[in-house]
């Protein structure tokens, strides 16, 4: 478990979360990180062998949150610890949290500190102010949100046989 400063963020429910969960679901590797804007991004982890070990996420077929923006092999952050008698050459699925109407902290803490820039309204910070005609309110994703859709990619990417 990570934790990154979210001091600048203010107070919301990221401010209790962790910043990386590890865990098995439907026997494949997953993983929550949360990215420098706040939000969660989700992964499911497929052995050597599966179908889809090694494809470009545009090619694979799946229904996650947002729809899938990431596939690769183990690298920095985005990697696990295997367990004994598990593969490391895993390839990573995942999807973000960061798509229209998702809210994301980090974003507004930077554009509250930069003058000049658009008002960004926070629902968090500032619910009061979202007119009753705005066509998006955001939503933060919360880490049993993020788990939730891992674990139903995760299953999905187990029932590929071919």
């Amino acid at each position: 478990m990570s934790t990154m400063d979210k001091a600048s963020w203010g107070a919301g429910p990221w401010t209790d979360e962790p910043d990386r969960v590890d865990w098995m679901h439907a026997g494949l590797p997953c993983l929550a990180l949360r990215n420098r804007d706040g939000v969660w991004c989700g992964y499911a982890a497929v052995p050597p062998g599966h179908p889809w070990h090694g494809r470009s996420y545009h090619n694979l077929n799946v229904e996650v949150h947002g729809g899938l923006t990431y596939s690769g092999a183990c690298r920095g952050e985005i990697c696990h610890a295997p367990a004994p008698g598990e593969p490391d050459d895993v390839w990573w699925v995942g999807f973000d949290t960061g798509h229209c109407c998702d809210y994301a902290p980090g974003v507004e803490a930077r554009l509250r500190g930069a003058p000049g820039e658009l008002g960004y309204r926070s629902p968090y910070d500032h619910a009061a102010a979202v007119a009753a005609d705005d066509w998006c309110i955001e939503t933060y994703r919360t880490l049993p949100y993020v788990e939730a859709e891992v674990n139903r990619l995760a299953a999905q990417l187990a029932a590929v046989t071919a």
